[in-house]
């Protein structure tokens, strides 16, 4: 699973910190043995760019993001695309 951290996290009001989302989507995954990568912008990479390049590095994921260019760029081979604001609300529904 390639998290987009930025998309993800401003899906909701108030929006999820940073840190809070790493620790959401950490426990959300181990509970169901998933892999996960979230991408927070980079000083010399977007992370647009870092998740495209990433993506077409793995046989296998799902993406993570409401960001429809970014879902153009590097959906077309996900096993399932989730929208930011469904999975957070998903990762805080049990909050």
């Amino acid at each position: 699973m390639v998290v987009d951290a930025e998309n993800v996290r401003r899906s909701i009001w108030p929006n999820v910190s940073g840190e809070r989302l790493l620790e959401l989507v950490r426990r959300w995954a181990e509970e169901r043995g998933y892999d996960y990568r979230v991408v927070f912008e980079g000083d010399d990479e977007s992370a647009d760019d870092r998740i495209v390049r990433e993506t077409a590095e793995l046989d296998r994921y799902w993406l993570v993001t409401s960001d429809r260019e970014l879902r153009e760029r590097a959906g077309k081979r996900a096993e399932r695309v989730i929208g930011g604001g469904a999975f957070v609300r998903e990762l805080t529904a049990a909050d």
